[in-house]
């Protein structure tokens, strides 16, 4: 059986680091409510960015053989990563990915994301299985400032729940306006590819699905129920974390999916729903969850100044 990955680690004292890598940008056709995202180069622009923007979850790949070398075939069963994105990434830049070592025994450890000018992409957490301390995103769940003065999620209610939404990824399998390319297409670009996700030449002996389109898998029907948010505006990942609880996934899987919203928070620029999607198999079993904080960005709703003014009888402060 080959190993998972060929990726070059370096080793040092106190962390694993991997290679300098450059992301790819697949995204520039994504549209929602019949509108281009923040990873079209123009809407990007309008909202002060150099340019469309690569999405968060790619990122995941690139720690992929880091949590391999640390715990090996546990990594891919029951593996987390758990982000807070602090700076957009742009294709052509070279990011890196850095874990730090756990203690002995340990099931959880720091990680980090730089570009070669030492901005940070992301921070956070990888572990494996039920760790002692809360993940980087359950920590920050606890220190949000509510969201004051809702505008575009007015309507957004906490706890409100979807439909389960039946899903799967087949290899040729266009995954729609939110994600228009397939997964043979990702494969093509990953950062780091593993013979893992091609076939059945590994431990489940079923080709596995990235954890970085466990993201895509997660979100493919979502708009089909959307949340009753104001619209049309833009929104962008913020914080993510991905969690194995009975893995891996595997290509051309039927699996349900159902999403929370455990929290409503906001920041001068934005309002963010944060959503926890459960994943289920054909038995009914938690396969795996995601918590994500989908932003959006106050300047792209258009009414927001005179929508804030009706509702709260003064000029947004």
């Amino acid at each position: 059986m080959p190993n998972a990955f060929d990726t070059e680690i370096t080793e040092m004292a106190e962390a694993l680091v991997g290679p300098w890598r450059q992301p790819r940008q697949m995204l520039q056709a994504q549209t929602y409510d019949a509108h281009a995202s923040i990873h079209d180069d123009a809407t990007a622009q309008k909202l002060g960015f150099k340019g469309g923007t690569i999405e968060g979850p790619t990122h995941f790949s690139q720690f992929a053989p880091l949590g391999a070398r640390l715990w090996g075939q546990a990594w891919f069963e029951s593996g987390c990563l758990s982000a807070h994105y602090r700076a957009v990434c742009y294709e052509g830049e070279e990011v890196q990915a850095i874990v730090s070592k756990p203690a002995s025994g340990a099931r959880q450890c720091a990680i980090q994301m730089v570009k070669r000018d030492g901005t940070e992409v992301l921070r956070g957490t990888a572990s494996v299985g039920e760790p002692s301390a809360p993940t980087a995103l359950e920590a920050r769940l606890g220190e949000l400032k509510p969201l004051a003065d809702p505008v575009i999620l007015r309507d957004v209610k906490l706890g409100q729940t979807s439909k389960r939404q039946t899903v799967r990824m087949a290899f040729d399998q266009n995954m729609g306006d939110l994600y228009p390319f397939s997964l043979r297409q990702k494969l093509a670009v990953i950062t780091e590819n593993s013979p893992y996700y091609a076939g059945a030449d590994n431990p489940w002996s079923r080709a596995i699905i990235p954890m970085e389109m466990l993201s895509v898998l997660f979100q493919y029907r979502s708009k089909d129920d959307p949340l009753p948010t104001k619209g049309p505006a833009v929104g962008l990942f913020a914080d993510q974390e991905i969690r194995l609880v009975k893995g891996p996934l595997f290509v051309d899987q039927e699996y349900e999916v159902e999403r929370e919203v455990v929290a409503l928070s906001g920041s001068r620029r934005t309002e963010s729903a944060w959503a926890k999607t459960r994943v289920f198999d054909k038995a009914n079993t938690l396969v795996a969850t995601m918590l994500l904080n989908m932003a959006t960005m106050k300047d792209s709703y258009a009414p927001y100044q005179d929508e804030y003014r009706q509702l709260y009888g003064r000029a947004p402060g």
